[in-house]
């Protein structure tokens, strides 16, 4: 019962009582009678005066209770003139004041941080406390190829995606690289935090591939720098003694005209001078070009190699032939060492085939040898990594500059047919 009702029956029940014992003194004393009466009536209004100002601010405190569970925080009273009654409401309207304000603050706090997240340029993967993951930001489904509505409230054992195999592997607090295709370098960040007392993880995932491919293009950089210095000079000796013994010849002497005059040196002198002031990864200067002619062009180029090497050279072209906004020169080069691989990584009597389709537009160099070794597939763009005896590490890592400058994606892995494929998207 509540109490409002416990007083009310309270009241009735003592004036009850009182109204039937004042019968007993009608009987003797009329006019004792009407004064009882008076004073009854007048405990009636005083009771009822009273149970306004009792009841009422426990009235008013439950209609504030109910608004805070609500949540709503914009119901405030007007004081009433009564002191106990108007200290009460001051309290409540301050009370509910600094809700609203810290439920603005926190609201604000909050869509703050939700559009930090979903315009960050790092990945970021929520966990809810039972491992299932809870909202992913768009970069992080951009890295993993998945859309939203697909990933909330599943275990991370539904995807076989590289980054999801990585977070399973993680600790709470630790962290660790992987190389996806491209080649792109991910570092993957696991903590956790606290969500309505439950201990949750999140993930964060920062691309690192344009960091380290500065330091690793700055270190190379300095490397070829060097040894085209280094040959450059040598070249220039050798051209100082070719044209010493030239001048100390007699005239009657029978030297061949090709060994009088060290052309060949001098220009390969110049290219390296070139080399060394520009190298082959430096940003491309752009024209049309012929895609179709240019794959010929090497192909014709390169079938000497594959012919002595014993292996069978396939090139099969997309029709009408389309232009490409490239460099021909460093597509050229591209096009050369991929093919060099691919032919070196082919058994005698193997096959490199070279396909370019126009939808999608994609450029595959595929081969039958030897599958890439999986312990191996994170170096292969790594400068001067090389699993070729005698090899240099080199080519591999300007096609990859070459083609990150003309924001081609491409990726190079052996497939489970046996068929090894370089691809180039987007050509």
């Amino acid at each position: 019962m509540k109490l409002s009702a416990k007083f009310i029956l309270f009241i009735v029940v003592i004036h009850a009582v009182t109204i039937a014992l004042s019968f007993f003194i009608f009987k003797e004393n009329k006019l004792l009678f009407l004064v009882a009466e008076f004073f009854i009536l007048l405990s009636l209004a005083i009771s009822w005066s009273l149970y306004n100002e009792l009841i009422r601010p426990l009235q008013l405190l439950l209609r504030g209770a109910d608004a805070i569970k609500d949540r709503d925080f914009n119901v405030k009273f007007v004081k009433t003139g009564k002191f106990e009654m108007d200290q009460l409401i001051a309290v409540y309207n301050h009370m509910i004041d600094q809700l609203r304000l810290e439920r603005t603050t926190q609201q604000e706090a909050t869509l703050f941080l939700e559009k930090l997240i979903q315009t960050s340029p790092t990945g970021i993967i929520l966990f809810d406390y039972d491992g299932f993951i809870a909202a992913m930001n768009p970069r992080a489904l951009e890295w993993t190829a998945l859309q939203r509505e697909k990933v909330k409230r599943r275990p991370l054992s539904d995807f076989t995606h590289p980054v999801f195999q990585a977070i399973s592997e993680l600790k709470t607090g630790e962290s660790r690289t992987i190389t996806l295709e491209g080649p792109r370098t991910l570092k993957i960040q696991k903590a956790q935090f606290v969500d309505r007392g439950f201990p949750c993880d999140f993930v964060m995932i920062e691309e690192l591939t344009a960091e380290i491919l500065e330091a690793e293009k700055r270190s190379y950089g300095k490397v070829i720098r060097m040894m085209a210095h280094e040959v450059n000079n040598s070249i220039g000796a050798v051209n100082s003694i070719l044209d010493t013994t030239l001048q100390l010849q007699p005239p009657d002497s029978d030297i061949s005209p090709p060994c009088k005059s060290p052309s060949n040196a001098t220009n390969t002198s110049r290219f390296y001078a070139q080399f060394r002031r520009r190298d082959p990864a430096s940003r491309p200067i752009k024209a049309n070009v012929n895609l179709h002619e240019l794959l010929e062009k090497t192909t014709r180029l390169m079938s000497f190699s594959a012919k002595n090497a014993g292996v069978q050279l396939e090139l099969s072209l997309a029709q009408p032939p389309f232009p490409v906004w490239a460099d021909a020169g460093q597509i050229e080069q591209v096009l050369v060492n991929v093919i060099k691989n691919a032919i070196e990584a082919c058994p005698e009597n193997g096959t490199v085939r070279i396909t370019l389709s126009a939808n999608p537009r994609q450029l595959v160099i595929a081969n039958n040898g030897k599958p890439i070794p999986k312990e191996v597939e994170d170096k292969l763009f790594t400068p001067f990594f090389s699993t070729k005896n005698g090899g240099q590490g080199i080519g591999l890592t300007l096609a990859r500059e070459i083609l990150t400058a003309h924001g081609w994606p491409f990726s190079l892995k052996s497939d489970p047919d046996g068929w090894t494929r370089f691809a180039v998207k987007g050509v």
